[in-house]
């Protein structure tokens, strides 16, 4: 752990890229806090100006708090994504001996966490009205995701496609590291909110019912582990906290750039999640809005580095109210 300081500046808005999903309620300044948890792709490197269009969302995000994944360096003159991105804004930034993962915001940045490059990194933040919160952004293993699997295995029993999570894949234990690491940083337990979001590579078991199989390819009810261990350890999804049913409100982000192969449908699902604790202490926060972006998905025709939406996962931002205080 270390302390980091960089002065604040005022974000201004950029282009309105759209959201899919969710309509986005807008809130009074420092009633609310806005997270966007976004897997960047290759330093954004694969679509022409992807660093400029990324900036753009994240600016007209509005967000206080960025987590990123596949924080590479831009190719060219320019460091990382994220420290490259924070010096636009004039953000504190966080991404230390991580290849990847950025912890991004205009808040106070009072000490920062390195559990593993590829898996988490995360950071103390203080609100202008000096409210305290802990945010993580994390990564853990892309192999043998259950949907993917079920396309190319339609026969799998049950047990095959769950070892995918834990035997094909180190995600089980990669998120029980997590879990394990948050405990020893006495952060499970704190009175103030802990945030943990980032690309999971895997769905979770809130969208794995009987009703989304019936309703999506390449879904089973199935008890999803990672998912489930973050319910089990007090970690509510922000996502389906807004809203809870899977059908109407799929949130998909996997994948808005790759959605068919040989005219075929590919399995979508909502890998990128956001978690957050409130600790039963205030102050605390409440998931009261949701939004998933681009709304408005590009022609497949469209080759990959001429698309307007840089990234192949979707980012999601959600919307909290604080709730009590001093």
């Amino acid at each position: 752990m270390r302390k980091q300081w960089i002065c604040r500046a005022v974000v201004v808005v950029g282009v309105v890229l759209g959201g899919m999903g969710a309509e986005f309620v807008g809130a009074a300044e420092n009633d609310r806090l806005r997270v966007l948890v976004w897997n960047v792709w290759r330093g954004t490197n694969k679509v022409d100006q992807g660093p400029e269009k990324a900036l753009a969302l994240i600016k007209e995000s509005k967000a206080d708090v960025c987590l990123l994944q596949e924080s590479y360096d831009i190719e060219g003159e320019r460091p990382q994504f994220g420290p490259w991105a924070a010096e636009q804004l004039g953000w504190n930034v966080w991404q230390g001996k991580s290849p990847h993962l950025c912890v991004m915001s205009p808040y106070t940045m009072d000490q920062t966490f390195f559990h593993k490059a590829w898996h988490a990194i995360g950071a103390e933040l203080t609100d202008p009205k000096g409210r305290k919160l802990h945010a993580f952004s994390i990564w853990i293993d892309y192999r043998s995701g259950a949907g993917a699997y079920l396309r190319a295995h339609p026969s799998a029993s049950d047990q095959e496609v769950l070892d995918g999570e834990s035997e094909r894949s180190g995600r089980v234990a990669q998120a029980a590291g997590i879990l394990k690491y948050l405990e020893a940083q006495s952060l499970l337990g704190l009175k103030t909110p802990l945030l943990v979001g980032g690309d999971w590579n895997c769905p979770s078991h809130l969208d794995w019912t009987e009703a989304t199989a019936k309703a999506f390819p390449y879904r089973r009810a199935l008890k999803l582990p990672v998912s489930w261990s973050m319910l089990e350890a007090g970690f509510v999804d922000s996502f389906r906290a807004v809203y809870p049913d899977p059908v109407k409100q799929p949130g998909d982000t996997w994948s808005p750039l790759f959605r068919e192969k040989d005219g075929e449908v590919l399995p979508l699902n909502r890998i990128d999640r956001l978690y957050y604790k409130s600790n039963r202490e205030v102050p605390m926060l409440r998931a009261v809005s949701a939004k998933v972006y681009p709304e408005v998905l590009e022609d497949n025709a469209i080759p990959v580095e001429d698309r307007a939406f840089p990234s192949d996962h979707a980012a999601l931002l959600i919307e909290y109210e604080w709730v009590g205080g001093e």
